[in-house]
């Protein structure tokens, strides 16, 4: 197992240096999925929630939490992301979103705190949207899928997920 990146010789908290890097192109997808009732889902499916369009809202702000992702996790780095989607699609369950991102630079760190955080930003927006008629809401599953670039290559959640992963 690899130490913690995240902490020096004595075991404090530090923010990595990445100076000596070479800049590469960096790409990170990740995923969350917000389970509610299904008259829930047909209310925004059908554009009838009275706040509006609630997968729009709600994509704008897993664009902008990626872009703030520094600001809320302590030792991230401000990176200058070049491409952030958020994709929001009703489950077939006929009860849930299931939210897709995918970030990318060109830069010295990689941008999977930016995927994870945009996905995680636009399953809590959709919650707040959605609470006054629907507070059972559950938002799962949010996890990295793919890593691809740096030093430690392209990395791979296992499909059958485990908790384990795959490297190439």
């Amino acid at each position: 197992m690899s130490k913690l990146t995240h902490l020096d010789d004595k075991g404090e908290a530090r923010m990595v240096d990445v100076t000596d890097k070479a800049a590469t192109e960096r790409e990170a997808r990740a995923e969350a999925t917000i389970r509610m009732a299904p008259e829930t889902l047909n209310m925004i499916v059908d554009g009838e929630h009275p706040k509006g369009d609630v997968l729009a809202v709600a994509r704008i702000a897993g664009i902008m939490a990626a872009k703030k992702t520094h600001d809320l996790i302590p030792l991230c780095h401000a990176l200058n992301l070049t491409s952030v989607k958020v994709e929001l699609t009703p489950g077939e369950d006929g009860a849930s979103v299931h939210i897709l991102t995918r970030c990318k630079l060109s830069g010295q760190t990689g941008v999977e705190m930016e995927a994870l955080t945009a996905a995680s930003v636009a399953a809590l927006t959709l919650y707040d949207m959605c609470k006054a008629v629907d507070r059972g809401m559950e938002i799962a599953s949010v996890r990295l899928l793919e890593k691809k670039g740096g030093r430690s290559g392209h990395w791979v959640a296992d499909k059958s997920w485990s908790g384990q992963s795959s490297n190439s």
